[in-house]
């Protein structure tokens, strides 16, 4: 059984997990969430978090907050000497209580067998860690010591000295991101038979309704897209939305078909069934938070204004639409962008500039009709930076969150609380296409964010399958 698989197996030995300075920062409550285990923070590790403490960056943020819960610690100890440990609480920062005997938390307090003295560089804080870690397994020898990191190349240089070592993975939503739900399901060919007598169906609203009773509801969640294919050639294939569930009974709603040119919202029609699907979901008054996921070209941006535009300037259920993202860059950084918050967010607003010129296109009044109406959306659209989100409410907003997937799981959050009263979120990416360093799909704040509100019946998520935007986009979407 190799170290990372033993480290897992949950057996009664117990661990000794050595952590290094980036998991601290990651989450500081992390000497809080390896139950029974004992936790050892080398000094370097100490003194890398005072280093970063200064700054409004969440690193900084994190790096004061893991020195606070450390204090606290050391405080409860009451000058009891710190070689026996400390004795880490049942529970921190929301951990679930322990089902057993806590471990303890262990400091460096002298130093530890040097075993590195042929390695150059002894004075890299990374050698040092790694020094401390073979120190610690010289004097425990009978305890599995492994190094918690979330850097690659310190693991890597671990495992060459035959070190156990893993990544922290606390903050990883999913561990295969391929277990992801789409949102969306294919019925059975034989759903309709299989249902017998069970089934019932009215009208309500103008809307058609069935409720379904069988063991087939179990696996369906709230706002899940349900379609079945068509049993004729002359019929369309039936797709519906999960309403209600409970226990063994499901009430669906018959989807509204966007795709006819009676039912275009800003005169944008759906062009495959997610798109109806999504648009269903971003209709709906009663769906607080939509996330759409898609590749490039799937129309994830221009359905998500279509029907912010149409609640908002035609059916006044929202005052303006907001739309943010994160700043990051394909490349190189072009530097200092003048002008207010607004005019520096327009770079990078491009996709919002694109998806306007196909919106915004008037049948009358030619140029000055086109600009008009350009005018009057960019008056009822505001782009704001990140940056500045922290400790605002929106009140009755269309909130559009895109490149989602470069966000971590914090900043999601600090975003997602943001709403108030009547205000719609809708988080929009790619987790193909992530920017962020150190992110991955399952790190991602946007993979966080399906996985969590999975359950919540307020909440709808749809996966964006076949591309719209062109066929030399779709081949390179494919292909490259």
């Amino acid at each position: 059984m190799t170290p990372r698989a033993k480290a897992r197996a949950g057996s009664e030995d117990r661990k000794v997990f050595v952590l290094d300075t980036n998991v601290l920062m990651d989450d500081p409550a992390a000497i809080f969430r390896f139950a029974e285990h004992d936790i050892y923070i080398p000094m370097v590790v100490l003194e890398e978090l005072d280093a970063a403490k200064k700054g409004m960056s969440d690193v900084a943020r994190n790096a004061r907050q893991a020195s606070r819960f450390l204090d606290d610690l050391v405080s409860a100890a009451d000058g009891k000497p710190l070689g026996d440990g400390l004795a880490l609480p049942d529970a921190g920062a929301g951990n679930r209580p322990a089902a057993g005997p806590r471990g303890r938390l262990f400091f460096q307090i002298r130093i530890l067998e040097d075993r590195l003295r042929e390695l150059p560089l002894r004075n890299i804080a990374d050698n040092v860690i790694l020094g401390a870690v073979l120190g610690v397994q010289a004097e425990r020898p009978d305890d599995l010591v492994i190094l918690v990191s979330k850097d690659i190349n310190l693991r890597i240089k671990a495992t060459v000295l035959g070190i156990a070592a893993e990544d922290y993975l606390s903050d990883t939503a999913l561990e295969d991101v391929d277990m992801l739900a789409t949102g969306v399901e294919a019925l059975p060919a034989d759903f309709w038979d299989a249902l017998g007598e069970g089934l019932e169906s009215w009208q309500e609203d103008g809307r058609s309704l069935y409720r379904l009773h069988g063991e087939q509801v179990r696996g369906w969640h709230a706002n899940d897209c349900l379609y079945a294919p068509a049993r004729a050639q002359s019929s369309r294939s039936f797709e519906a939305i999960v309403r209600e569930l409970e226990q063994d009974t499901a009430v669906l709603e018959v989807v509204q078909d966007y795709r006819s040119e009676r039912h275009a919202v800003w005169g944008i029609r759906a062009r495959n069934p997610e798109q109806n699907f999504a648009l269903n979901l971003l209709m709906d008054p009663d769906v607080d938070l939509v996330t759409i996921l898609g590749a490039a070209g799937t129309g994830k941006t221009l359905l998500t204004l279509a029907a912010g535009l149409s609640q908002t300037l035609d059916l006044n259920r929202y005052s303006e639409i907001i739309m943010t993202r994160v700043t990051i860059p394909l490349g190189d950084d072009i530097g200092f962008l003048p002008g207010t918050e607004e005019e520096k967010m327009e770079p990078w607003m491009g996709a919002l500039m694109d998806n306007l010129e196909v919106l915004a296109k008037p049948t009358e009044g030619g140029d000055w009709g086109r600009a008009a109406t350009q005018d009057l959306l960019r008056n009822r659209i505001k782009i704001r930076s990140m940056n500045f989100m922290r400790g605002r409410t929106f009140l009755n907003r269309f909130v559009i969150i895109d490149e989602a997937q470069n966000l971590t799981s914090k900043q999601m959050k600090a975003l997602v609380t943001r709403a108030g009263p009547g205000t719609k979120m809708v988080c929009l990416g790619n987790l193909a296409q992530i920017d962020t360093p150190y992110l991955t799909e399952s790190t991602s704040g946007l993979t966080y964010l399906v996985s969590r509100f999975r359950e919540w019946p307020h909440a709808g998520h749809i996966t964006l399958m076949r591309g719209e935007r062109s066929r030399l986009a779709d081949f390179a979407s494919e292909k490259l």
